[in-house]
């Protein structure tokens, strides 16, 4: 362990991998507060939406889908929907502009988002689509919002997986011009989402903002939409019918929402913030072998602020710029 795993220590947070979304929010009353969560109408990101709503929050989902999204949500009170598509910097400037301008502060945003193992596919200007979508766009998007962000002293949540286990940044080639290999891609994605929260927390601290990262689990949704079904049959999550083989290896949607409500909301993380977090706690550092916990190189606050500059630098936006 070193300095910047030092304070990955789990608090006890009397939660576990089979809370869900409503047992962490039980006793708290969100109304008043104002949430954005990207992905907010498919998988985890559809229940913490009607967590966050049940629990009195009004809840912003921009969406590239946007008839999807309200369909998908229709019968939730306190719900808007707007269009965003994380892929098309332009998208995300468009959408943010809008919020901004409607002067409203947010307390939460929890970049939920995300496209996993796909297909080699570019975006913008050829840029990786995974990198581009999980991680550069909520960057943009997060830095264009940061006004609403700070008048509101929000809680930032980075939604990572344990797949940032299987790839660091490549610094010499983050857009995969050479050798993509679709596993290690996401991987990669997963890492950027960590260590933007490592840096946007040493950032915004000051400032009242503090952010968060973590893994939700493993849970079968609509996120495996580019895996083969004879992928995931030979993986051993499913059989050939369709059905999953191990209940025990996955979360329900409402168990894998709970991690990041908790993130959003807990009382027992004020004061706290850059930390990755696993099963409604605050995870441990990594050890040989495991799948579970956080590598050294997500956390790493030197290869956090390079990440940033360089991202800063893709998208054109920095909230923080002299």
């Amino acid at each position: 362990m070193n300095d910047d795993t030092a304070q990955q220590r789990r608090i006890g947070s009397g939660f576990d991998a089979r809370s869900t979304a409503d047992d962490v929010l039980e006793g708290l009353d969100l109304s008043g507060r104002l949430a954005l969560v990207t992905g907010g109408y498919s998988g985890i990101g559809a229940e913490t939406t009607r967590a966050l709503a049940k629990a009195g929050a009004q809840v912003v989902v921009p969406a590239r889908r946007v008839e999807a999204a309200r369909e998908n949500l229709a019968g939730v009170e306190g719900v808007e929907v707007d269009e965003l598509d994380l892929g098309d910097l332009d998208s995300v400037r468009a959408f943010a502009r809008r919020f901004v301008a409607s002067g409203r502060p947010l307390d939460v945003v929890i970049d939920s988002a995300g496209i996993m193992a796909c297909p080699e596919t570019r975006v913008g200007p050829g840029w990786e689509a995974q990198f581009a979508t999980n991680h550069l766009g909520h960057f943009a998007l997060v830095n264009h919002l940061w006004p609403s962000i700070e008048a509101g002293g929000a809680r930032v949540v980075s939604v990572s997986s344990t797949g940032h286990h299987a790839s660091p940044i490549r610094w010499d080639d983050v857009h995969w011009a050479h050798g993509y290999d679709k596993w290690e891609a996401y991987g990669q994605a997963k890492t950027a989402n960590v260590l933007f929260a490592v840096h946007l927390d040493k950032l915004g601290r000051d400032r009242g903002v503090r952010a968060f990262a973590l893994h939700p689990g493993g849970i079968l949704t609509p996120l495996q939409r580019h895996l083969p079904k004879q992928e995931m049959v030979d993986r051993g999550w499913i059989d050939e019918k369709g059905d999953i083989l191990h209940p025990e290896w996955f979360k329900t949607p409402q168990q894998g929402a709970a991690t990041q409500v908790w993130a959003a909301t807990s009382p027992r993380l004020d004061g706290i913030g850059g930390v990755y977090l696993e099963d409604c706690d605050i995870a441990e550092p990594a050890t040989e072998g495991s799948r579970t916990g956080v590598k050294e190189w997500a956390v790493d606050p030197a290869q956090a602020a390079r990440l940033w500059e360089l991202s800063a630098e893709m998208t054109g936006v920095d909230a923080f710029a002299a």
